[in-house]
């Protein structure tokens, strides 16, 4: 583990929120000092987030950057903060998006404007606290108070239905947040029975043996929740409105950064906390995200307005991710992480050129344009590079991620690699058959022949997008290389707890012995040891699985040093 004397993240995480604070103070009427003023705190706020990645061991797989001291100590609750490969990415995506977000509001807000840009600084802070937490109470504090913000965004600055849309986001999103906290209280009084101690660190919950039986209920309540904030098949139905009504900054946000809220819970708690429950979900999760590809392509297909066109295209992307991520093997869950990445520079860069449509034609119905690149010549090559991004052509961002993914699937199940496969070819379907109504043809409304081509804010907003979609296509390593040692650790860690519990079901299976022989069992090899080295002393009788290195071949596999990932991992 990583230590820092200097609170980096902690400035990270506030920061916003002392300019929301002193945007309070600011005059109502003098909207330009508070669209340059929050322009300045998210710049810099950017700025404050790279040394994240300039000073991130990519040799270590424990967490970097901690910050932990006592919060409510008779409780168990600490502000423990941390990032490791995992987090490490989003963290920066989320700081890179959220000045885009200002950007291209700058001339689309025009009511309410002081409010606008506090409710999007409380935002960030909110989305950079939910990444970091490593303490449970903290990270359940961090995910409900990213819901606020954003149903006001949608409620307050949103289009006609937005108090429906709102109200519907708002709804799903408290179901799986209450059930995920029933799991987390019983996850703590767990700890306790099992330690004597109670505590809310999810690095000592990583140690406790849960019996598998509870496993899947906790897991089934965690998983429900992160399922909606994916969200999947068929929690699905509140996206397409949230979307379609959120100003566009809402949904670029919504799409890049809160969506990933949901897959990364997974692989930080859900998976982590019960690797036996996740590796037994395999097949419905795996199902369920297929489904999602599917379906998503067949709904974009079908879909009349550009906005929900692209929303239900997150539908789909975001099925893939759950599938590399349950491979549960290095391409499948590096591809998944690779792939939240791209979908947040891809789909949040559609967002912004429907924004820039809309904002000029206030239309987003396909049948009102066509031959548009005859008009709008630079915002059609922003958009042709954006849409190849997206349908993954090769030598953009988005064919790294889903390669890996379909690489990753094809080893784990040969019939989910197949099945994903089509959701390609669907793909390219729905977003050129889109990109040729909307760019191509003959400009047949008058309307569109007196449209102006973006301006110099505009194409500086989408040179941006475009700079990360041609970096992370031909050059991945650069963002590989910050999750390699994670990832291998962190998957040598869940396989080897899975095969703990299934060797400890067969040995039950054939001994039955009674439950209190079983805790007296277990507390007796755990006496005089600390959690960490407990399980490290379990993790030697591993010998079915070993850790990957990387060296010079990302997916090259050394079987040596038995469990050796796991313990690192645990630091």
């Amino acid at each position: 583990m990583t230590d820092m004397t200097f609170p980096l993240l902690s400035i990270l995480i506030f920061l916003p929120l002392a300019g929301a604070v002193a945007l309070f103070l600011a005059p109502r009427k003098n909207a330009l000092f508070i669209k340059t003023f929050t322009l300045i705190c998210t710049l810099l706020e950017f700025a404050v987030s790279l040394p994240l990645y300039f000073n991130f061991d990519e040799k270590t797989t424990g967490m970097q950057f901690v910050e932990k001291m006592d919060w409510f100590p008779e409780w168990g609750v600490s502000y423990f903060i941390g990032i490791d490969g995992i987090s490490v990415l989003l963290v920066l995506l989320t700081t890179f998006l959220t000045i885009l977000c200002v950007l291209c509001s700058w001339k689309d807000i025009k009511e309410k404007v002081k409010e606008y840009y506090i409710t999007f600084l409380f935002l960030e802070t909110a989305m950079i606290g939910t990444l970091c937490a490593l303490d449970l109470v903290l990270f359940y504090i961090f995910w409900e108070l990213m819901l606020v913000p954003m149903y006001l965004l949608i409620g307050v600055w949103g289009g006609p239905r937005r108090i429906y849309a709102a109200i519907k986001f708002f709804l799903f999103t408290m179901v799986g947040s209450v059930l995920m906290l029933l799991a987390i209280m019983a996850l703590y009084f767990h700890g306790y029975h099992e330690t004597g101690i109670y505590t809310f660190n999810l690095l000592e919950l990583y140690k406790s043996n849960i019996p598998v039986a509870k496993q899947h209920w906790l897991f089934a309540a965690f998983a429900l929740s992160f399922a909606i904030k994916v969200p999947m098949f068929p929690f699905h139905t509140w996206l397409p409105d949230a979307h379609t009504e959120a100003p566009t900054a809402g949904s670029v946000i919504l799409a890049g950064v809160l969506l990933k809220m949901g897959t990364y819970g997974f692989l930080r708690f859900a998976i982590p906390l019960f690797p036996a429950a996740a590796f037994a979900a395999i097949p419905l999760i795996s199902i369920l995200a297929i489904a999602g590809i599917i379906y998503g392509s067949i709904m974009c297909i079908m879909q009349t307005d550009l906005k929900r066109l692209v929303a239900f295209s997150s539908v789909s992307h975001l099925g893939f991710v759950m599938l590399g991520m349950f491979a549960f093997n290095m391409q499948g869950v590096e591809g998944s992480i690779y792939q939240m990445l791209n979908h947040g520079i891809s789909t949040g860069g559609l967002f912004l050129v429907v924004g820039m449509i809309y904002e000029r034609r206030h239309t987003r119905m396909i049948a009102d344009f066509g031959g548009l690149s005859k008009v709008m010549p630079v915002l059609a090559t922003f958009f042709m590079i954006i849409t190849l991004s997206s349908i993954a052509l090769p030598g953009t961002n988005g064919f790294v991620g889903e390669f890996l993914i379909l690489l990753g699937t094809f080893k784990s199940n040969m019939l989910y690699g197949i099945l994903a496969a089509t959701g390609v070819i669907l793909g390219a379907v729905y977003m050129l058959w889109m990109f040729q109504r909307v760019m191509f043809g003959q400009v047949t409304k008058e309307e569109n022949r007196k449209l102006q081509d973006i301006g110099k804010r505009e194409r500086l907003i989408l040179a941006a997008i475009v700079f990360f979609v041609i970096l992370m296509g031909v050059y991945p390593n650069m963002f590989f290389k910050k999750m390699d040692v994670t990832v291998a650790g962190y998957l040598d860690y869940i396989k080897g707890k899975n095969s703990y519990y299934t060797s400890m079901e067969r040995h039950q299976g054939e001994t039955t012995p009674t439950p209190r022989e079983s805790k007296a069992e277990f507390r007796k090899d755990n006496a005089g040891e600390s959690g960490k080295a407990a399980f490290r002393g379990v993790s030697t009788g591993y010998s079915a699985f070993h850790t990957l290195y990387i060296s010079g071949d990302r997916f090259q596999i050394c079987p040596q040093d038995h469990g050796r990932g796991m313990d690192l991992w645990l630091l």
